[in-house]
């Protein structure tokens, strides 16, 4: 085979990864087994990072560990205001707000949520905090000391993460909604201070029956992202 026809070949494995990978928003119970987890986080921890400090740590829950963490999450968010460690963006405005109604729009429409019902678009929220029932969740974290270049690594972390996880059959939900509750998962896990949530992974075998894993977001054309300077 020659290079040519090698490097066609791993385009069209990562093309695929790519255009098949969703959020995914309810999962089946069966748990993943460990061997296949662990093959996701060596995966993963391929991620290049800056100067290679590989500031991301993984918190996994499995078996009674996720219903202990999703009945306490349930029951912490009823009663207390959401905190976060790494702070969220302020508004969205123009093209990021249309964005982001559009895939909500989806979203809703997926699983028959009228534009005015807010109790049932409030019971849709909640469902991030039981998990769409996975049974398993990932909280990454950064040290605190390395600043925006570290949660950006453990962006890149996240995003093989996905992948990873789309490579192996498996369903995935990034979710910054977890990281909104920041100081009860740093108590719940255990978490040094030192440590900041970045982003919680909800991951499964996806229930591929149900409508709200149907609709796909679309993606925005290289032109209106790409700005070229050939002078």
């Amino acid at each position: 085979m020659s290079p040519t026809e090698t490097h066609t070949d791993t385009y069209a494995v990562l093309r695929d990864l790519l255009d098949q990978r969703w959020t995914c928003r309810q999962f089946t119970q069966r748990p993943v087994d460990r061997d296949t987890i662990e093959t996701l986080l060596r995966l993963a921890q391929r991620t290049p990072s800056w100067c290679n400090t590989q500031p991301w740590q993984v918190t996994i829950t499995e078996g009674e560990g996720t219903e202990r963490f999703r009945t306490a999450l349930l029951d912490h968010i009823t009663t207390n205001t959401p905190r976060s460690d790494i702070p969220f963006p302020t508004r969205y405005d123009g093209v990021f707000r249309d964005r982001r109604r559009e895939c909500g729009a989806q979203l809703y429409e997926s699983v028959g949520i009228a534009r005015d019902d807010k109790a049932a678009a409030l019971r849709q929220t909640l469902r991030n905090f039981a998990l769409f029932d996975a049974p398993h969740v990932a909280i990454i974290t950064t040290e605190a000391d390395l600043g925006p270049y570290g949660a950006l690594d453990c962006g890149l972390y996240l995003g093989n993460f996905l992948l990873g996880a789309q490579s192996l059959g498996l369903g995935a939900a990034p979710q910054a909604a977890l990281a909104t509750y920041s100081p009860f998962l740093r108590e719940h896990f255990a978490i040094p201070d030192n440590r900041q949530i970045a982003v919680g992974v909800s991951f499964g075998y996806p229930d591929r029956d149900h409508p709200v894993n149907t609709f796909r977001t679309t993606r925005a054309d290289i032109d209106d992202v790409v700005t070229w300077h050939t002078d």
